[in-house]
């Protein structure tokens, strides 16, 4: 069965008269992004993908773990007890994930890329490579231990972020969702106001297509269901000033001795999740919140997820494998709200 989500908020502000579609795409943080925008058919748009690339290059740049000399990677490989003054995008980032660190008790928190690291799902060391060995109890206990004994602190004036010593920042489960929101807000800077924007499976859409429908896309399904198994139901979305990202236990993990090991790691444990969870999606005006957010959610699970997720007031989807191979489907009450019933 298919369902369609509605926007709360319909701006009735038309796409240019005459528009087209154009596309964009490239490469970036390991994964594609795309952007369809409506133009004039007069309208010059030959700048488009350079000046769309050079802001994507710009975040790997400052925040990604996999660059070296990243202001992150530096970020990193700093003395203990050393302040730095970050770029105002990297501050900003840091700054909101870890809002969101505090807002979930820790099931998500951005300066854990140690663990991450530890299980193989970091830049070296990975479960893929012939040589890998999972982390003893031990690596994670003194990981955690540390984590906890010398948290990173941030000072607003100045942007400046205290390094307390060997701690790693993974800003992977929020960067790629500013990327979009930064993909966005750049269209409009450059008057291109309707537009979807898309970066490794995370979604932003403005405006309408030249038709006045609005961008329609489907939430992420999950991929690798049992045979004779019944997919999750389809839930198609007007994706019109809203967001959508998705977290799944099915997109990185390894399997040992018969058990799954998913690439989110649970920074209160030091183990990656375990909670039957396959999905969890959710709808935000920025793209950046619906990111962190799947994170801290999937983590939690979907009891305690979906407690916090209607504390918060977030439109979220939980997707909970069933002992039968089947699927059980839980909404916030927020979500609900935009079934078109």
């Amino acid at each position: 069965m298919r369902r369609v989500l509605l926007p709360h908020d319909v701006s009735d502000d038309p796409a240019p008269a005459g528009g087209v579609i154009r596309d964009y795409a490239g490469r970036s943080m390991g994964t594609s992004w795309s952007v369809r925008l409506v133009a004039a058919a007069d309208a010059v748009g030959t700048h488009l993908q350079d000046g769309l690339q050079q802001q994507l290059d710009s975040i790997v740049a400052e925040m990604s773990h996999w660059e070296t000399e990243s202001d992150l990677g530096r970020f990193n490989r700093a003395p203990a007890d050393s302040w730095h003054v970050l770029p105002p995008a990297f501050f900003d980032v840091l700054s909101f994930a870890m809002d969101v660190a505090r807002a979930s008790g820790g099931a998500y928190d951005p300066t854990a890329g140690t663990l991450v690291n530890l299980w193989g799902f970091g830049p070296w060391g990975r479960y893929d490579q012939p040589d890998f060995v999972p982390p003893s109890n031990d690596e994670i206990t003194i990981a955690r231990s540390q984590l906890a004994a010398r948290p990173v602190r941030l000072q607003r004036d100045g942007r400046q972020a205290w390094q307390p010593g060997g701690v790693q920042l993974d800003l992977s489960a929020v960067a790629k969702g500013y990327s979009v929101d930064r993909l966005s807000y750049y269209l409009k800077t450059q008057g291109f106001a309707h537009h979807l924007v898309e970066v490794g499976g995370e979604l932003r859409g403005a405006g309408v297509k030249p038709d006045g429908q609005p961008w329609w896309v489907m939430l992420e399904q999950v991929t690798d269901i049992a045979p004779g198994a019944a997919a999750p139901d389809e839930l198609v979305l007007a994706l019109h000033g809203l967001a959508v990202a998705t977290s799944g236990d099915y997109r990185r993990y390894f399997e040992l001795d018969g058990k799954r090991y998913s690439h989110t790691v649970d920074p209160r444990s030091g183990m990656p999740i375990a909670n039957d969870l396959a999905s969890v999606t959710v709808v935000h005006a920025q793209c950046m919140a619906a990111d962190a957010w799947s994170t801290a959610l999937t983590v939690l699970g979907w009891r305690d997820g979906l407690h916090l997720a209607e504390l918060h007031g977030l439109a979220a989807r939980f997707v909970v494998r069933q002992p039968d191979g089947g699927f059980a489907e839980y909404l916030s009450s927020h979500l609900r709200s935009m079934l078109d019933e």
